[in-house]
């Protein structure tokens, strides 16, 4: 068996936190909650981690977290760029927005040679959520059978502002749809979502969404190659300064055309993230709570 890689987004521009949220201290001691959630995954049984930045962080980044753990674990590092794109795809002019989590595995393929897993750099997943993970990939050998940790809407939902969920559908263990539901917001009592900015439509508290928790085998880059492939050609076509790929959009897609199935995994962990710089003190608190509980060591790299 081929060792699991764990691969973190963090290129993300994080317009709305108005800053870089991979690398805000959050914990007591100065610690990010990537941090945290690589500590629980090398407790899970992980040894390699890949992480997807943007070069002109790299240097922010490492100091951050990445040579902390450089002598724990093997550490591999992918610049995702604007203009590394599939053959036959132009970047037009005056793009400036990231294409998307689609895109930021595509820019990994030539480091990726085993099943592995994938997290943002700025969410708390939990470590109950690793050990599934983990436990999934070592022990699932189908090549189009892939994995999902799924979280609570009403877990992940800020009270600052809208935020964008993959809603899923799922039935007997595996999910059946996602759907990129990108203006989510808390309105009184209930959670509501809407795609035009007028009309606004209920969603259930208690949803399973996606917070790009994947567990994935090598096989799924060729599928979402072909995905991008499409996107490029009609909705960047059609919006080429703001279209974005994002894999809750290509797995629903991977879903309906029955290419793939989904495990629902589920965590028993709280999630915790930063969406806008008011969700901060919240976070803050949870993660100085789960400290003081010893459920991680002080310092936390030793």
């Amino acid at each position: 068996m081929k060792e699991p890689i764990l691969v973190v987004l963090a290129a993300g521009m994080g317009s709305r936190y108005g800053g870089l949220k991979q690398i805000d201290p959050i914990g007591p001691n100065g610690e990010i909650i990537l941090e945290l959630s690589v500590y629980d995954a090398l407790q899970a049984g992980f040894k390699k981690v890949v992480f997807i930045i943007k070069k002109e962080i790299e240097k922010d980044f490492k100091e951050a977290i990445g040579n902390k753990i450089s002598q724990f674990c093997e550490v591999v590092y992918v610049y995702q760029e604007l203009d590394k794109l599939p053959a036959g795809c132009a970047l037009p002019n005056g793009r400036k927005k990231p294409w998307g989590t689609s895109h930021a595995l595509l820019c990994c393929r030539d480091v990726i040679d085993a099943p592995f897993a994938v997290i943002n750099a700025d969410d708390y997943y939990g470590k109950s959520a690793f050990v599934s993970l983990y436990d999934f990939l070592c022990h699932n050998d189908e090549e189009r059978s892939y994995a999902m940790v799924g979280y609570i809407l009403e877990n992940t939902v800020s009270l600052h502002g809208s935020v964008a969920r993959g809603v899923c559908s799922y039935q007997n263990g595996r999910l059946t749809n996602v759907r990129e539901l990108k203006r989510i917001e808390v309105h009184g009592d209930a959670i509501e979502y809407t795609l035009d900015g007028e009309q606004w439509e209920p969603l259930a508290k208690d949803s399973l969404v996606s917070m790009n928790m994947w567990g994935f085998k090598e096989t799924v880059l060729d599928r979402l190659e072909e995905g991008f492939l499409k996107f490029f050609a009609e909705d960047v076509l059609a919006n080429p300064m703001g279209a974005e790929d994002l894999i809750p959009v290509e797995v629903g897609r991977m879903l309906r055309n029955e290419e793939i199935e989904v495990h629902m995994l589920s965590s028993r962990d709280k999630w915790y993230g930063v969406t806008y710089q008011e969700d901060k003190p919240v976070v803050k608190e949870g993660i100085r709570k789960l400290l003081e509980e010893g459920q991680y060591p002080q310092p936390l790299w030793k």
